[in-house]
């Protein structure tokens, strides 16, 4: 049932103080009252994350027998709920070409430091991952290695951190993050990134994209906790295991032959004995002066590559809308986690992905089998997208090809993680960005008694690691929900706690296991939330926009003829 609305300008001013941002569509319709949002079954989710991060899962990776058996999964609850098949040729399924690249064996990896030889194991001071080029194998000798501060070339910000170098034949050595995030600034010499909050030159995609730009042999990410934001053990278990990426015409274009990451050990042993200081040279970087410094030292780089075209699959369900059948509101989350890999201390090779997201999956099929009872007046498409875990692949391919289309999807709500380890006061979205889909949240989240925060660890750059980036880059008004970390029990202080414990201990490792004594208080409010907002706009007519000085607005804009 559609909520009763009226124009409130009040309530407009409150989701302002809030964060939010309200345009004119939305302002001219605020719901008055929460609609009645049903019960939802927490034992069936519960359940269901069971079933999805169980051990015969296999830890869901892509383009292995797993993914039959957790496609199949998904197609069968959605079925049962009494959704229509969405995919291609009355099917559930889109298929998503990608390219498979799997290091052979051991990879033989060695540097020569200062004129001494120095091996390297795979996972332990370096990771380095299948070359996605295409190429069937890498076979590099005694390349120099050279320190190019951020790796970042922004000249709307005054910065080029490769002006006189040329790294043609050369390993590019690189920090992640943002040159301004251990601080400096304008104010010190260097240029404002947004300090804290990270862009996307401080991803490291966007790293490996720039060496192949500048046409560099490798690169290397050097590894901190804080600026990365996950410690080594999150790195080793992402670049060690199989990659994807989507189909290139040229994949030399966005790819060097080796990329990877080394340990900060190792390069503070690298700066060393070249006779430079290693925090010395990071506050070099931080400045617009900075130019490339040479290191006394050389990779050499042997191992085999099998490449090859693979299909993969994003599943998708439909609720016909039954009085606007063409416009479209999406519920997403990714249903691949890291399949098996190497092993922890306890020889435990099976990388569950229970929060990280069989708790994503199970949550959007408990909102579908809701919706499947309703009748919104909006289509409502629940999509399960593959291979977030290789770079949001399956949501980059929905996005540049459609099932549904762009001009006319109101809204995208992304889970990744969305259920509270325990229950929360607060809730927030991935990063920092202003759109009316945020107020419709924000007001939403009022009437539960909750309120919004800003993204508590904006330097993880977390807007550009979940699936609502690539619809949201393409004008698409797209958040992804988080369920916030300060505890009805312990406030913000334990939350952090427990937040800082699982990306320590579980994340992206064979921890992340299902766990029946989960508190799960909060998860019904969860629920409701996410339900609550979609619901709104699924019986409404706003068209959500982004603020005016958004990046995504104009591509926005841009689609609105097609809308009336």
């Amino acid at each position: 049932m559609t909520s009763p609305t009226f124009r409130a300008p009040r309530s407009a001013l409150r989701a302002l103080a809030l964060g939010g941002f309200l345009s004119a569509s939305a302002m001219a319709s605020v719901a008055l009252a929460a609609p009645a949002a049903p019960a939802f079954d927490v034992a069936r989710i519960s359940n269901d994350i069971k079933t999805l991060s169980s051990d015969a899962f296999e830890g869901r990776g892509p383009a292995t027998p797993a993914e039959k058996k957790t496609i199949d999964y998904i197609a069968a609850q959605m079925k049962a709920a009494g959704l229509q098949p969405a995919g291609q040729k009355g099917t559930w399924f889109q298929d998503v070409p990608l390219r498979k690249s799997e290091i052979v064996g051991a990879p033989s990896l060695a540097m020569t430091i200062g004129g001494a030889a120095t091996p390297l194991s795979q996972g332990q001071q370096i990771a380095v991952r299948a070359a996605e080029t295409g190429q069937s194998s890498v076979a590099i000798k005694d390349l120099p290695l050279v320190f190019v501060g951020y790796g970042v070339k922004a000249p709307e910000r005054g910065w080029d951190d490769f002006k006189g170098v040329d790294l043609k034949g050369k390993i590019m050595v690189v920090l992640v993050n943002d040159p301004d995030f251990e601080g400096g600034g304008a104010a010190d010499g260097g240029a404002d990134f947004g300090g804290k909050l990270m862009t996307y030159y401080g991803r490291w995609t966007y790293k490996y994209e720039e060496a192949a730009r500048q046409g560099a042999a490798g690169v290397l990410v050097i590894h901190e906790s804080e600026p990365a934001s996950y410690g080594w053990a999150t790195v080793k278990n992402s670049n060690t295991n199989t990659m994807f990426d989507i189909v290139r015409a040229d994949p030399k274009a966005a790819h060097t032959q080796m990329e990877g990451w080394i340990q900060k050990d190792l390069a503070v042993q690298l700066f060393k004995a070249s006779g430079l200081d290693f925090e010395a040279a990071k506050a070099a970087a931080r400045k617009t002066d900075f130019k490339a410094m040479p290191l006394k030292a050389t990779m050499s780089a042997d191992y085999a590559v099998k490449s090859e075209i693979i299909t993969s699959h994003n599943v998708a369900g439909l609720v016909r809308g039954s009085k606007y059948p063409d416009e479209t509101v999406i519920y997403s989350a990714h249903w691949d986690h890291l399949g098996v890999g190497l092993p922890d201390a306890k020889g435990d090779r099976i990388y569950n992905g229970a929060r990280d997201n069989a708790s994503g999956t199970a949550a959007l099929l408990e909102l579908a089998r809701t919706f499947a009872k309703s009748k919104p007046e909006r289509s409502v498409l629940f999509l399960a997208v593959t291979a977030e875990e290789k770079g949001l692949l399956g949501s980059e391919y929905y996005a540049d090809n459609p099932l549904r289309p762009l001009a006319t999807t109101a809204g995208v709500i992304n889970m990744d993680g969305p259920l509270s380890i325990e229950k929360t006061t607060n809730f927030s979205i991935s990063g920092a960005a202003k759109l009316d889909l945020l107020t419709m949240l924000t007001e939403e989240g009022q009437k539960l008694g909750r309120h919004y925060t800003p993204d508590a660890r904006p330097e993880a750059g977390s807007f550009y690691r979940s699936d609502h980036f690539p619809m949201a880059k393409r004008g698409v008004p797209a958040i992804s929900f988080s369920p916030g970390r300060e505890l009805v029990n312990g406030g913000d202080a334990r939350g952090k706690e427990l937040s800082d414990i699982y990306t320590r201990d579980k994340y992206h490792q064979p921890a992340d296991e299902y766990d029946p004594n989960w508190n799960t208080s909060g998860w019904n409010s969860d629920m409701t939330l996410l339900y609550s907002v979609g619901n709104r706009l699924a019986n409404g007519r706003d068209w959500p926009n982004w603020s005016q000085d958004s990046e995504f607005r104009a591509a926005r804009d841009a689609t609105s003829a097609s809308r009336k």
